[in-house]
């Protein structure tokens, strides 16, 4: 079990717990999870946020991207994983056109909330409109800025988002503009490390980083990815825990204690 684990006393994390952990200057640690027994895992190795992410498309469906995963399938997913979770903080992503308008966004994340059991709904980009009318039905949100998924066909590849100047002051207003709308999260993808950092001591909100540097409030990656399962070119930001450890419980321990003393991410991780 890890140091990080305080499983005598079990209690699920809220956002509150989150907010508090980023005031203290304690890191965040968030792994995807896709099922019940990678959720029970994780749950166990003190992970404090499980994100059931439309990356279930590529490494669970063999999808060549985010776009196929459907709304019944994050439902499914989320379910799954919430049966297997006692401690851990449930984000489920509005997958692609799910979010498209008001009023889709909020039904659409009523049932991930309602049948999945997600404790918020994460969507991608600046939809600050959209965002706010969620947050005015009692829907927590998480935002996701820098690199974004959904937008592979538009973007034709992905690359690191905020490198110019002038496309890092997009980002950092973006940012401001979504904690502005009532976003209690944000997650931050594929952008440099100095502009991730300034994001995180300009927000209140808990910034977590996935290839965003060090500085961020918290750290995720796709679990496939820091157990070194996935198939194909791996991305520079993750880190295979299966290299030093004899078990998957011990290499997610060892991700969760890194996280947390802020070893990782490294700067061979960090753009």
């Amino acid at each position: 079990m890890s140091q990080y684990a305080d499983n005598s006393r079990v209690k699920q994390k809220t956002i509150v717990d989150l907010q508090q952990m980023k005031l203290a200057g304690q890191k965040i640690s968030s792994l995807t999870a896709y099922d019940a027994s990678f959720a029970i895992l994780l749950d166990q190795a003190g992970v404090d946020v499980l994100l059931v992410g439309d990356s279930l498309g590529m490494v669970v469906q063999g999808q060549a991207s985010t776009l196929p995963v459907t709304m019944q399938d994050m439902i499914y997913h989320t379910r799954v994983v919430s049966r297997g979770c006692q401690q851990a903080f449930i984000i489920a992503d509005l997958p692609f056109m799910s979010c498209a308008i008001a009023m889709q966004a909020a039904e659409n994340a009523a049932q991930l909330i309602q049948q999945g059991g997600a404790h918020m709904v994460k969507l991608e980009g600046a939809k600050t409109a959209i965002i706010e009318f969620m947050v005015q039905q009692g829907i927590p949100v998480c935002a996701h800025l820098g690199l974004l998924p959904q937008l592979i066909n538009q973007s034709g590849k992905y690359a690191v988002q905020g490198k110019e100047e002038k496309a890092a002051a997009r980002v950092l207003a973006d940012a401001i503009k979504i904690e502005q709308a009532g976003a209690q999260m944000l997650i931050v993808e594929c952008i440099p490390a100095a502009l991730a950092q300034q994001i995180s001591e300009q927000l209140t909100i808990p910034v977590i980083g996935i290839g965003a540097g060090v500085h961020c409030d918290g750290q995720v990656l796709v679990v496939y990815d820091m157990l070194g399962i996935s198939q194909g070119r791996k991305p520079r930001f993750t880190k295979n825990y299966m290299l030093q450890a004899d078990s998957i419980a011990g290499a997610v321990q060892a991700y969760v204690t890194e996280v947390k003393e802020q070893i990782f991410p490294a700067q061979e991780h960090s753009f």
